[in-house]
Order: C-alpha cells, then sequence, then structure tokens
C-alpha cells in the first residue's frame, strides 16, 4: 500500500518529533524529592506580644538598625557544613535549612535585641527610618565539627554607633558531644545561635 506523499511527510514528522520528545524528557530532571523536614532557628527569648518601641524618621536615636549579613561561601547555601578536617568540607547528610544561614542568624538577632534592649529594631530592608546605630558582620561558622562532635556558631559583629564611632568583637558558641545527624545538629546549633545572639544584645544594649 502507497501513502500519499504528503501523508507520508506527515508521518515522518511526526516520528522525529516523538523522538525528539522523548530524548529531551529523558534529559529533565525535576529534581530530588523534598525533604522530609527542615531546619530553622527560634529565639529562647521574645518580646512580649503588646511591647515595643517607636521613633520618628526626625528622631531615630532610640533606634538600631540590623543590616544584611555577610557570610562565606559554605553558608551561602541550604546545608549544613560539616569540618570533616582542617582542609576538606562536606555537608551534613539530609539537613537542610528553610533559609540560608545568614538571614536567620539576622532575624534572631533581631527578635533578641527587641527581648532584651527594648528598643526600636530594625532588621527589614524596606523600612525608610534611618536609625542612629547600626549592626552588621560576617556569620563566620554555623555548622559541624567532625574532629570534637561540636555545633558551632561564630559571628564577627561591627557596631556603628550614634557619635560614628565603630567597634568590632568576634562572639563563638560550642555545643559538644553532638551526634552527626540532623536530628542533633540542628537543635545544637539553635542553642549555639541564641547564644551568641544574646551575647550580642548584651554587648550592643548593655543589658543583662
Amino acid at each position: 500500500m502507497k501513502f500519499p506523499r504528503s501523508a507520508m511527510t506527515r508521518l515522518v514528522k511526526s516520528s522525529a518529533i516523538g523522538a525528539a520528545a522523548l530524548a529531551v524528557t529523558g534529559c529533565i530532571s525535576l529534581g530530588s524529592e523534598p525533604p522530609e523536614s527542615l531546619l530553622t532557628l527560634s529565639p529562647s527569648v521574645s518580646a512580649e506580644a503588646g511591647s515595643g518601641a517607636g521613633a520618628s524618621t526626625a528622631d531615630a536615636s532610640t533606634a538600631i538598625s540590623i543590616l544584611p549579613l555577610e557570610a562565606p561561601a559554605k553558608l551561602d547555601a541550604l546545608r549544613v557544613p560539616v569540618a570533616v578536617s582542617a582542609t576538606e568540607l562536606a555537608y551534613l547528610q539530609d539537613a537542610f535549612w528553610v533559609e540560608k544561614p545568614a538571614r536567620l542568624f539576622r532575624r534572631l538577632l533581631g527578635e533578641t535585641l527587641r527581648a532584651r534592649g527594648g528598643t526600636l529594631v530594625l532588621d527589614n530592608d524596606d523600612t525608610p527610618l534611618l536609625a542612629a546605630q547600626s549592626l552588621r558582620g560576617t556569620l563566620m561558622e554555623m555548622g559541624y565539627d567532625a574532629s570534637s562532635s561540636s555545633a558551632i556558631v561564630q559571628f564577627d559583629a561591627i557596631r556603628t554607633q550614634e557619635d560614628g564611632s565603630v567597634t568590632s568583637r568576634r562572639f563563638e558558641a560550642r555545643e559538644t558531644g553532638v551526634l552527626p545527624e540532623p536530628g542533633s545538629v540542628g537543635p545544637a546549633l539553635n542553642r549555639a545561635a541564641n547564644t551568641v545572639a544574646d551575647e550580642v544584645a548584651v554587648w550592643v544594649t548593655g543589658a543583662s
């Protein structure tokens, strides 16, 4: 049986399109299954509901702005870094942050300062208010050290005061005896991060 030339042309085109579709399908990856749970940071102290402080755009002497924090490449990810040795880095299996560590820690700092200092804390990039004081810095560590079985949080803080003076200080907290699994590392990092945030709040506000 002979096919008309037009029908044969359509058959060839259809076969070619089908083959191309199969080839493309074989190259497409929709990604791995989402993790069963995600890690986050939760404050150990929070400002009470209804409490707060205020400042106008003309007088922001009581306000402090927490600027976006820097972080090294190993923390610019949704994974928990593991220091295997002095020169080798890995990531903890099945451990994923809900948001990048620097953003989580910035939010934790803001909530801790609100609770400890009773001052107006600006940690939103969209606010028009220019605070007299600012806090910035680099989140150097928020991960797991395999050699000591420790969860470590290290923050290099830089504070700029109303008179323009600038001071810096390194804060670090460790939780030891931590198993290398998300269920142990996650809570340990949360405790260490809260310890650092509390020490920063005391340094900035003088409140104990």
